[in-house]
C-alpha cells in the first residue's frame, strides 16, 4: 500500500458509522451462522475459506446522516481492501474474504460505496459485492439463494477466470479484472477528496441497461 492509499483509506468524516465488532470469524453481535452454512452450496470457494478461518466479519452501525454514513462506509471498504492487498500473495490468500456488515441506516446506504469501491479496486484484483438484508438473491441462471440476514459488503481477491462473467453490465471493468495484477498503485491518486465529489466522479462508470443473465454462481450484486 502506498502512502497516498493509506491516507485515502483512513480519511475521517464525522462518526456516522460506528464500529460494533472488530473483524472475527464468528461475530457475536449478528447471527449469520445458518446463512453462511446455506451459502456454502452457492459459493464455490466459501467452504475452503471457512475451513482455513479466512472468512471474517466486521460489524458497523450507521448512526448519522446518509451522506456521512456513505462516506465512512466507503473509507471502511477502502481500509479493508488495503489490508487485503498484501495478503493475497500469501498461502491461501486467494481464499480470504472480509465482510463489512452495516446495521441500520438507509436501505440504499451500500449502493454508492459499493459502486465506487468496485471500480477503484477491480483493476488491482480486489472485488466488492453487495448484499441487502432480506433482499431476494439469485444466481445468474435464476436459481434463488438464501436472503442475507444483514446488509454487508464482501471484499475478496478477484478470480480472474470467473469474475469477469459476473460483471456483464460493466464490460470495461470486466476486462480490467480479467487481467488484474496488483502493481502497488495508489488507487486514490486521481480521486477528488470529498465524498460527494468522489461519487460524482464515479458516475462516468454507470452501466447501460442490464443484458439477460447467463448461468453461474451467485454474484452478490457485483
Amino acid at each position: 500500500m502506498t502512502p497516498g492509499a493509506a491516507a485515502g483509506a483512513h480519511r475521517k468524516t464525522g462518526g456516522a458509522l460506528r464500529l460494533v465488532e472488530a473483524s472475527s470469524g464468528a461475530p457475536r453481535s449478528v447471527d449469520i451462522s445458518s446463512y453462511v452454512r446455506e451459502m456454502r452450496a452457492h459459493c464455490p470457494y466459501l467452504g475452503a475459506s471457512l475451513r482455513r478461518g479466512l472468512t471474517t466479519w466486521t460489524v458497523y452501525r450507521a448512526d448519522g446522516g446518509p451522506d456521512a454514513a456513505e462516506a465512512e462506509l466507503f473509507h471502511a471498504g477502502a481500509r479493508a481492501a488495503e489490508w487485503l492487498r498484501p495478503l493475497v500473495r500469501r498461502p491461501h490468500g486467494w481464499l480470504r474474504c472480509e465482510n463489512l456488515v452495516v446495521l441500520g441506516g438507509h436501505p440504499d446506504l451500500l449502493v454508492w460505496p459499493h459502486w465506487v469501491l468496485k471500480n477503484l479496486y477491480g483493476p488491482v484484483g480486489i472485488m466488492f459485492g453487495r448484499f441487502a438484508a432480506g433482499a431476494a438473491e439469485f444466481t445468474r441462471c435464476g436459481a434463488r439463494v438464501p436472503a442475507a440476514p444483514v446488509s454487508f459488503l464482501p471484499v475478496r481477491p478477484a478470480v480472474r477466470r470467473r469474475d469477469p462473467a459476473l460483471l456483464r453490465t460493466t464490460p470495461g471493468l470486466a476486462a480490467a479484472v480479467a487481467v488484474a495484477e496488483d502493481d502497488g498503485r495508489d488507487v486514490f491518486a486521481h480521486l477528488p477528496h470529498e465524498w460527494t465529489e468522489i461519487r460524482t466522479w464515479t458516475r462516468r462508470f454507470l452501466p447501460p441497461v442490464q443484458p439477460p443473465p447467463s448461468c453461474g454462481p451467485v454474484s452478490g450484486s457485483l
